[in-house]
């Protein structure tokens, strides 16, 4: 296919939507000196540098270039750092990830599997020769060691490369130590597998058994030669990964922490500081139920600090739990409807707020992300703001309308916020609540004007976002395309310019675009994201149908001709859409779809559906390829254009051949579109732009516009 090189498909994958040279991870030096950060050096550059601002001097400098490092070798990723990535959606190269000492005096990164520091003072990094792979390289808090993963045993060397040697070894095929399980990485948002104890002597590492994991195979159809690889992949109802937690001294003693694993399976949080005993939030496999544990490092008992019950599930959130300065618990709660901050015993937000993460804690405040509770006076429909809280009340930091995250310490915030009407985001570093300096970004300007208005929609006051052509009169009514994604943790109306980028895009082919954050997706109220317990199919496609017959009214939409595209949960959505409700959908896009529920994760799957040999019902009526309308000759046929990842090993292609395949044993015509090496986050940047323009095609084709 042909392409335009200054053509928006191309320069949003030539970009990576925008996001390269954007400044980020920052890491605040506790004296307040100094700021580190990821960034690289060009809206189109895709290997990441370590840089530090000093505040002082007030000039940013190097602390670390992937290219000086490494030189002309390309980058060779080991098998575990891949999956890490992928996990993460990480989609650049170079430097992408970095751990510091307590003081951010020492840094340490892996490249190409290789150890590397970097003194932040000095601005100067080198490589410490180690046995790898290497991967997630953390110092101590001190700085004088430095604890990585290779081959899955956890390592330790001095900061100097000295005395390199294994904590933990894996005692058989299928064990490792210090990385996260699968369903940690991928559902948990637990990413790292070990942790330093405040005095530097000794970790928590958690040790991961894979071999009661089902294997799965992933091979690459159009390379034969190529042996296939296999993933333990934990489908819904099938065995775990056993996950067990020991302290390793750096003297040799090795002590396992003991809790009630039966009962309470999934290590979900660690936290170790100098404010109390580690700490771990474990949760039952059918999260109703989750622990807070005190830990006793000498001898590995625990003792419970704190229990929640639900009879829906618990959710898990960023920052949380931990310890105040004054060893208080800080831990966000479900409570009388709302999603509240508590310290020790007492919650201390109410309704107004809808408590999103824990920022930061110090010994005057808690600093946190948080959106408008039910009980708001103003919605601020797609906002996020960062606010300070005490027992005094609370205090919002971030002021203009947008969405806003922060890193804190010694009296320096930086303060990270994106709005509707400027592309990007934009790091301000304020030091006692004024601005002392903004971190450049050298993202590219998409140059794109975004004519969006958020809104809300129906009975439920649906958060939505409709954006119509740039240049278009008003006159005509216009064909309709839903973008949603619309399922658990995936929030799109945002008031936030570059989140609307390829909405925009294809509204600019026109079609009104319609995005709606039904029931299920976050930022709204705890009952707001349950309700699609046991019914997820239902539900989330009944607010996409009232979003958009409430926004009819206001918009000049042509409901005769109304597509739907989406990836991975919006995928599913796409495919529902047009099997249940063809009476209102008239074609769809279906990326990455999950079809068959019970070949998806555990931790995800049995949270909304429970457990499939308990409820094979519940599966049975919301998954994709048992529907009803498949095979229902009295109901239209509706254009399917279906593309999938063959290298996918988050939601196998499985989901979307057996979706191919009952449609065909229905009799019912669609398209597939295969994509050989391409996982689900289609990074390749040909893949990328491509999709976008093959996508417009069949919806032109299917809804007769060209």
């Amino acid at each position: 296919m042909t392409t335009e090189a200054d053509s928006f498909p191309r320069r949003h994958a030539r970009t990576q939507r925008f996001t390269l040279g954007a400044p980020r991870s920052f890491t605040v030096a506790p004296d307040g000196s100094r700021v580190a950060f990821l960034r690289s050096s060009s809206g189109t550059d895709r290997a990441g540098s370590l840089w530090v601002l000093d505040l002082a001097e007030g000039g940013e400098r190097v602390a670390a270039d992937p290219r000086a490092l490494l030189g002309d070798v390309a980058e060779d990723l080991p098998p575990e750092e891949r999956a890490r990535r992928e996990r993460s959606r990480e989609g650049g190269a170079g430097i992408v990830g970095y751990a510091t000492d307590a003081a951010v005096e020492l840094a340490c990164f892996a490249l190409s599997g290789r150890l590397f520091t970097a003194e932040l003072r000095a601005g100067t990094a080198r490589e410490l020769r180690v046995r790898g792979p290497v991967v997630d390289p953390r110092p101590a808090p001190d700085g004088r060691h430095i604890a990585y993963v290779a081959r899955g045993a956890l390592r330790v060397v001095g900061a100097e490369g000295e005395g390199d040697r294994a904590l933990a070894e894996p005692e058989a095929d299928g064990v490792s130590y210090g990385l996260a399980e699968f369903v940690a990485a991928e559902e948990m948002a637990r990413t790292r597998g070990f942790w330093w104890a405040p005095e530097s002597d000794r970790l928590l590492v958690a040790r991961v058994d894979d071999t009661p994991v089902r294997r799965w195979w992933i091979s690459d159809p159009a390379h034969p030669e190529r042996d296939p690889h296999h993933v333990a992949y934990p489908a819904a109802g099938t065995a775990n990964a056993e996950v067990r937690l020991f302290v390793l001294g750096l003297d040799g003693t090795r002590t396992e922490v003991v809790w009630d694993r039966d009962r309470y399976p999934y290590l979900a949080r660690v936290h170790w500081s100098a404010a109390g005993a580690p700490l771990l939030l474990v949760q039952s496999r059918d999260q109703r139920g989750q622990l807070y544990l005190a830990v006793d490092p000498a001898s590995g008992t625990t003792r419970m600090v704190h229990a929640d019950e639900d009879p829906i599930w618990l959710e898990l959130f960023p920052g949380v739990p931990c310890w105040s300065p004054s060893g208080q618990l800080v831990r966000i709660a479900d409570e009388g409807g709302a999603r509240v901050l508590a310290v020790g015993d007492r919650p201390l937000t109410g309704a107004q707020l809808h408590i999103r993460a824990v920022l930061d804690v110090s010994d005057d405040d808690v600093l946190v992300s948080a959106s408008a509770g039910e009980e708001a006076a103003d919605p601020e429909t797609g906002e996020v703001h960062v606010y300070r809280v005490n027992e005094l009340g609370v205090e919002r930091v971030s002021q203009e309308p947008g969405v806003h995250s922060a890193v804190r310490a010694g009296g320096v915030t930086v303060l990270v916020s994106a709005a509707l009407d400027r592309p990007g985001t934009r790091a301000e570093v304020l030091r006692d609540g004024k601005r002392a300096a903004v971190v450049p970004s050298y993202a590219e300007d998409p140059g794109m004007s975004l004519r969006v208005r958020l809104t809300q929609g129906g009975a439920r006051r649906i958060p939505c976002a409709v954006l119509m052509p740039t240049d278009y009169p008003g006159d005509t009514p216009l064909p309709v395309l839903m973008d949603p994604y619309g399922g658990p943790h995936g929030q799109r109306v945002v008031a936030a310019h570059n989140a609307h980028l390829t909405s925009q895009w294809f509204a600019d082919q026109g079609f009104a675009v319609v995005v709606a954050d039904g029931r299920g997706t976050p930022g709204r109220s705890p009952a707001w994201e349950k309700a699609v317990k046991d019914d997820v199919a239902g539900v989330v496609l009944q607010d996409q149908v009232d979003a958009l017959q409430a926004l009819a009214a206001d918009f000049p939409l042509d409901l005769s001709r109304v597509a739907v595209r989406g990836w991975s949960f919006g995928g599913y959505l796409a495919a529902l859409a047009v099997l249940r409700r063809p009476d209102v959908f008239h074609a769809a896009v279906v990326g990455a779809p999950v079809t068959d529920l019970r070949l998806y994760d555990t931790h995800y799957q049995e949270r909304y559906l429970g457990h499939p040999g308990e409820q094979p019902e519940v599966y049975r009526r919301n998954s994709v390829i048992d529907d009803a309308g498949l095979v229902d000759a009295a109901e239209p046929h509706r254009p399917m254009m279906i593309i999938h990842g063959l290298a996918d090993d988050n939601v196998v292609v499985a989901h979307s051949l057996r979706l191919s395949s009952a449609l065909l044993a229905a009799g019912r015509p669609h398209e597939v579109l295969p994509l050989s090496g391409v996982t689900h986050m289609t990074p390749q940047e040909t893949v990328a732009e491509n999709l976008l323009r093959l996508q417009l095609d069949f919806l032109k084709r299917s809804l007769s516009l060209t």
